[in-house]
């Protein structure tokens, strides 16, 4: 997982509130193996007709928003069921971070252990920024995650807040593993000391 540091890059308004995992993903793709085209389901039903043409009207269609990596979303996105794959179709359509007022709190927590940032931003700062992005669309956002900074298309700064552990996760590319095993050296030096003081505890064959 690469570290997560700072990113400038163009962002895509989503105007939608409640965008659950089965909009991120619908639920009869998920059989599908993670392998190149796996984006290619992220947001199907909204990005396609039934005939499997695009849509012009959904913002990711749009060519001013195909290379986005950031999405300012409404709130409570990613609610609704557990399934890690809808932050596998984002990741795979090159999705890096989402900032909304709200998440779902599971799959606030998959993004952060598949190396993507999810911004917590006030709902009213949200709107302002969608409201930027489809005035100038292609515009850029600034995420900085060591300052806990947003920068929107007008240049002002947005501060948010992230728990310590994650932001350290993100920026060293580490997932919960990852994390403890930076501490191999000193677990493995308790353990010889714990079985020194306490030989009986010992594994035996």
């Amino acid at each position: 997982m690469k570290p997560f540091v700072r990113l400038s890059a163009v962002a895509a308004p989503l105007d939608m509130a409640n965008v659950d995992t089965d909009k991120i993903i619908p639920a009869r793709y998920l059989r599908k193996p993670r392998e190149p085209g796996y984006d290619r389901w992220l947001f199907h039903d909204l990005r396609f007709d039934a005939e499997g043409r695009e849509r012009p009207d959904f913002v990711l269609n749009q060519p001013a928003y195909r290379t986005a990596r950031i999405l300012v979303a409404g709130p409570n996105f990613g609610c609704g069921s557990s399934r890690e794959g809808a932050v596998y179709a984002l990741l795979d359509s090159g999705i890096a971070s989402v900032i909304a007022p709200s998440f779902g709190d599971i799959h606030y927590a998959n993004e952060i252990q598949n190396g993507m940032l999810p911004v917590l931003l006030p709902e009213a700062t949200c709107a302002a920024l969608r409201a930027q992005l489809r005035a100038a669309p292609g515009a850029q956002i600034t995420i900085d995650l060591e300052a806990q900074t947003v920068s929107g298309p007008d240049g002002m700064v947005h501060r948010f807040t992230i728990d310590p552990v994650y932001r350290e996760r993100l920026l060293k590319g580490l997932d919960e593993v990852g994390l403890v095993l930076e501490y191999l050296p000193q677990i493995e030096a308790f353990e010889a000391q714990h079985f020194r003081a306490l030989p009986w505890l010992g594994y035996q064959e």
